[in-house]
């Protein structure tokens, strides 16, 4: 076993992954990684622990106190409502030799779990550690988990900017609907979302269908979104950016402000990853086949779905954070 790395090892590059932190206990445990991994994990939770890694548990206070002077806060940041392609899009910007692509690191997810009072010191090392890269010529993009848009506007420091990536209701909730894994979530967070949108003073009737769950669950994390809204954010509707794959990675790399030649991003809009699922590249999957599945489940679930977008638009009338998330998707759908 390798022996711990110190500070200034951590704070020399990326080589050593934030990956979790306990802001109770006062630990972080960092991951030895290579710019190959980063390339290769599609996320940095826990997930990636069941392959061999070098990892070390150290003193979140040595950590902290040793950030340099000019530590890099320079991280450019995507945040999604879930099952919209975010790690796709990642992916994309990934493959720029100027990108370090760092997708759904679990200490993101570790802060969001804490009252604001407790993280807030945090936060800013947090940050400084995911925007570590391998070269000064890099910029690190960093994906979050769909949950941690709750506190997307304290991680996004005001002069850096965000990519927020959604899908319209009908087209979400289809894309829910048509997939198994999908379907099962829906259960099993349907009381952490209620909760979530009680807390911005939003309330839906009991779900009488999985239609109305995912409903829920699309007003949930999208007006998460909508609350943690900004000048320097970009908002992206993913079936309308899958439309035209290569206009919209030069749309998001030139808002991101990302070193992106014309030629290469061609080349990554019409390479191999558009024909694989992002979250396992061992499996083929291509818009096409996204499009097919939506369409297959939006004719079986026809009336489950209008049922519920009509309980959305209801209830947007006394919500105003629901309404001007469903107007937002409705004038850019």
């Amino acid at each position: 076993m390798s022996s711990a790395p110190s500070p200034e090892e951590i704070w020399k590059d990326a080589r050593w992954l934030a990956q979790a932190v306990d802001p109770r206990a006062g630990l972080v445990r960092v991951v030895e990684m290579t710019p190959e991994a980063y390339r290769d994990a599609s996320f940095l939770d826990d997930r990636m622990l069941q392959q061999p890694r070098t990892t070390h548990l150290l003193p979140w206070s040595e950590v902290a106190s040793s950030s340099p002077a000019d530590a890099r806060a320079d991280a450019r940041w995507i945040f999604h409502i879930g099952h919209v392609g975010s790690t796709l899009i990642a992916r994309l910007l990934g493959e720029l030799e100027s990108v370090l692509s760092v997708r759904e690191p679990r200490s993101l997810r570790d802060l969001a779990f804490f009252p604001r009072a407790v993280r807030a010191p945090f936060v800013p090392t947090v940050r400084a550690l995911h925007s570590r890269t391998f070269g000064s010529g890099q910029t690190a993009v960093v994906k979050a988990t769909s949950f941690v848009s709750e506190i997307a506007s304290e991680l996004i420091p005001d002069e850096s900017r965000a990519l927020y990536l959604y899908a319209t209701p009908h087209s979400y909730i289809a894309g829910i609907l048509a997939g198994e894994n999908s379907r099962a979530e829906l259960s099993a967070l349907a009381e952490t979302r209620r909760q979530r949108l009680a807390s911005r003073a939003i309330s839906l009737p009991d779900a009488r269908s999985e239609a109305d769950l995912a409903a829920a669950a699309w007003a949930c994390e999208m007006t998460a979104l909508t609350a943690a809204d900004g000048p320097k954010v970009l908002w992206a509707d993913f079936d309308q950016a899958l439309s035209d794959m290569e206009g919209s990675l030069r749309r998001f790399a030139d808002f991101l402000n990302l070193d992106a030649k014309a030629q290469f991003l061609s080349q990554i809009a019409n390479g191999p990853l558009m024909r694989r699922y992002s979250k396992a590249t061992e499996y083929e999957y291509s818009p096409q086949l996204r499009r097919d599945l939506l369409s297959e489940a939006a004719g079986r679930h026809a009336s489950d779905i209008e049922t519920a977008l009509a309980m959305l638009d209801r209830a947007s009338e006394t919500a105003p954070l629901l309404r001007k998330a469903l107007d937002r998707a409705q004038a850019e759908s």
